[in-house]
């Protein structure tokens, strides 16, 4: 697959020189140089802006109703932490080996993939906005099966130079990087080259109006929309549908889980993949819950706007 290509003006070309030079020097530096600094960044972001701190508040408060303010509290502040060793960790990855990411990132249960690929079926490979979600790109590094197209889905960003600058870390460790409007061409073109497609798509986020899929209760909300097009794209291409289940062992350390959902999606009930991906990524919060994005506002959409918004019968905006 091609990487993408940019058509950058002179000022563009010298804004990415200039960023690129200073996130590959910074990320140059041992990691625990860069944890010192995310411990400062932790006062900066935490104690001194506050950045978003009321959204994650109440978010904590309706997610863990039968947690007291104190607990609730510890999360708070456990998450800024965690945010911030998450930025200095994904400055590491510009210029990280592969032999140091082995040793951090450990992946059990490839074995599950493996099996896929080598009987010709794709991947869909769900995760969410969990633990470090930009260091699962290398799970290429854990697959033992020759022939297959690794990837991952990714939003372009308005930013042509931002857009670069984020795909360069992203791309080091093996996998494709593939834009959202172009998954199926990649999935077709690789099958029909008879090449599996092993697939990671972030699928927590939050909809837009039209793509909301279904409505489920979610960390004690009620109605959270949901995305449902990785199910689809599964059913439509055949692909087993594996949850990655990662913890965080200490600092910079972190395993991750193959867990094999179904490897039939067409014979899945509608919607049921989905739901299962749901279920698996609360539980997966709930163990360790200061490292889920917080500061996200996953549940800015109600189901009574959407039903004002949308048609339910062609999914649509109303006219």
């Amino acid at each position: 697959m091609a990487r993408a290509t940019y058509t950058f003006t002179c000022w563009q070309h010298i804004a990415y020189g200039i960023l690129f030079g200073v996130a590959y020097a910074i990320s140059l530096l041992p990691l625990c140089v860069l944890y010192g600094l995310s411990t400062g960044l932790y006062g900066l972001v935490y104690h001194v802006v506050g950045y978003r701190k009321k959204l994650v508040r109440k978010h904590l408060a309706d997610s863990f109703p039968e947690k007291d303010e104190a607990e609730r509290l510890a999360i708070e502040r456990a998450y800024y932490r965690w945010f911030c060793d998450y930025i200095v960790e994904t400055l590491k990855l510009f210029s990280m080996s592969k032999a140091q990411m082995r040793r951090r990132m450990v992946f059990k249960g490839g074995d599950v993939v493996d099996q896929c690929i080598q009987r010709g079926q794709g991947v869909a490979l769900y995760l969410g906005h969990y633990c470090n979600w930009e260091w699962i790109s290398s799970i290429p590094l854990w697959l033992n099966s020759p022939n297959y197209a690794g990837s991952q889905v990714y939003h372009v960003l308005e930013s042509p130079v931002m857009d670069k600058l984020l795909l360069y870390p992203r791309h080091r460790m093996g996998p494709d990087n593939v834009a959202v409007m172009d998954v199926l061409r990649y999935i077709a073109k690789n099958k029909e080259e008879g090449r599996p497609v092993v697939m990671g798509f972030i699928a927590d986020q939050v909809p837009f109006w039209n793509n909301i899929g279904d409505w489920l209760t979610f960390l004690h909300h009620e109605n959270t929309p949901v995305l449902a097009g990785t199910e689809r794209i599964a059913r439509r291409y055949n692909m087993a549908c594996v949850y990655i289940d990662i913890r965080r062992v200490r600092r910079g350390y972190y395993e991750a889980e193959f867990q094999l959902m179904t490897d039939a999606p067409k014979d899945a009930p509608e919607l049921s993949i989905t739901r299962e991906y749901f279920h698996r990524l609360e539980q997966s919060i709930r163990r360790q819950p200061h490292l889920w994005l917080w500061t996200h506002n996953r549940w800015k959409r109600t189901r009574e706007e959407y039903e004002t918004m949308i048609d339910p019968v062609t999914g649509k905006f109303k006219m």
